[in-house]
């Protein structure tokens, strides 16, 4: 990932220096796991415990032997003495590499896992802040029925645990290494080497593997990835419509030396929502190849490495960067109730119009004849702009089967707003 979206301290995880560490990791652990074995003399491993990698020196073998593992191998082995015919031992190049990449995945969801827990607490600050703030529900973007922004914002803090529980199941699913050789089949690493080596490191032995993982296993994670991107890009979106101009009943922070536009001095405009929404894309894009992947040839090939090492740092990253940018964002989130209230009655009546139709049902009025009479009413009222309930104030058969009490009813916010309760206790936040 470029370096305009990546931050820090994911980036760190992904840098060479960090994967020559990583692998250095595992090499050592297994070499434990042998000195235990009786094959590797404690003398020789207490000398293994001070070897380093250097990733300049990585890179300068590569260009010779062009194979990043063996380089890596040689780097390695250079720091040590004789001892160092004991790194690698019994081991393919995926074993170090997958392994490797599994601890790093590992941690990167560690720290993607943060911010899905700070957005999640984010958005619940927000949804108590305005659990009785009203404001018009729209359904295909036109005014339906009242809501409360809280309760609209409610909706994300239950999404955004899904999204916790997803990527922490996929962290846990991809706490495993493999250490068994060419193929899978343990020829020249016995399955005790394997498991004492990856409990060193926090992994569990995969029961069953080829020369690799099963790339489902980060087909997995890239499709998270891509849900979690997905959901961010709703709230993005949202926001960006309340922003609109016509609108305006929210928007992104707007700092006091910050420039919307370089020809109009006046425009304030949602481009870090717009930002989110667009990077999204590049996840779903990330998400297709993790299934490409899934197919190698026989027991492995290597047409899934190349993409791995774009795919897989870029998409933790770039999550990692939107989280970061949105819970920002929305910490200062600009709302504005009183054009929310504006908008609220912007069509005179109209949003009341289901009220009206089940209170001449409730009166005992035919469903079908009290929809025409309701329907008719609110479409002239579309039309010419005039009061709805004016509308329905002068119908003889409203008021037979009303009354002017019956009709206020109908028209009164409370009902809509009655059991916005439910949705915070459902979430364990009615008394927070």
């Amino acid at each position: 990932m470029i370096d305009r979206y990546t931050l820090p301290s994911i980036g760190a995880l992904w840098s060479d220096s960090s994967k020559y560490e990583q692998w250095l990791r595992v090499e050592l652990a297994v070499c434990e796991a042998w000195t235990e074995e009786g094959v590797i003399p404690p003398d020789d491993m207490q000398k293994l415990r001070g070897a380093t990698v250097s990733a300049q020196r990585v890179a300068e073998i590569e260009r010779e032997t062009d194979h990043d593992l063996i380089s890596f191998v040689r780097a390695a082995g250079e720091t040590v003495g004789p001892e160092r015919r004991w790194i690698h031992l019994g081991l393919t190049s995926s074993d170090v590499v997958d392994t490797a990449l599994s601890l790093t995945l590992v941690e990167a969801c560690g720290l993607l896992c943060e911010e899905l827990r700070r957005l999640e607490e984010t958005l619940i600050g927000l949804a108590q802040k305005y659990r009785d703030t009203p404001t018009i529900g729209r359904t295909h973007g036109v005014h339906a029925e009242p809501t409360t922004f809280g309760y609209k914002l409610l909706v994300w803090v239950d999404e955004t645990r899904r999204n916790l529980r997803r990527l922490e199941a996929v962290q846990d699913e991809l706490s495993v290494g493999k250490l068994s050789g060419a193929v899978g089949t343990h020829a020249n690493v016995p399955p005790g080497v394997e498991e004492r080596a990856l409990a060193r490191l926090g992994l569990r032995p995969a029961a069953v593997a080829t020369q690799v993982l099963g790339r489902d296993l980060h087909a997995h994670l890239l499709g998270v990835l891509a849900l979690i991107g997905a959901c961010l890009e709703k709230y993005a979106t949202e926001v960006r419509h309340l922003q609109r101009t016509e609108v305006r009943e929210a928007e992104q922070p707007f700092g006091a030396k910050q420039q919307g536009s370089s020809a109009m001095p006046h425009k304030r405009n949602p481009e870090k929502m717009e930002r989110v929404a667009g990077l999204a894309r590049l996840l779903r894009g990330y998400a297709t190849t993790g299934l490409e992947n899934v197919a190698l040839w026989h027991e492995r090939d290597i047409s899934h490495s190349s993409t791995e090492r774009v795919t897989l740092p870029g998409a933790t990253s770039l999550l990692y960067y939107m989280l970061v940018l949105m819970c920002d964002n929305l910490a200062d989130l600009r709302v504005y109730p009183d054009r929310m209230r504006e908008n609220l009655e912007l069509t005179k009546g109209l949003v009341y119009s289901q009220r009206v139709l089940l209170a001449l049902v409730d009166a005992g009025l035919d469903r079908q004849e009290a929809y025409k009479l309701v329907q008719g009413h609110a479409m002239q009222s579309w039309e010419t702009g005039d009061s709805f309930r004016a509308l329905l104030e002068r119908d003889e058969r409203v008021r037979e089967k009303l009354g002017e009490d019956g009709l206020a009813e109908a028209f009164s916010l409370e009902p809509h707003l009655r059991h916005v309760a439910v949705g915070y206790e459902r979430l364990g936040l009615d008394g927070a």
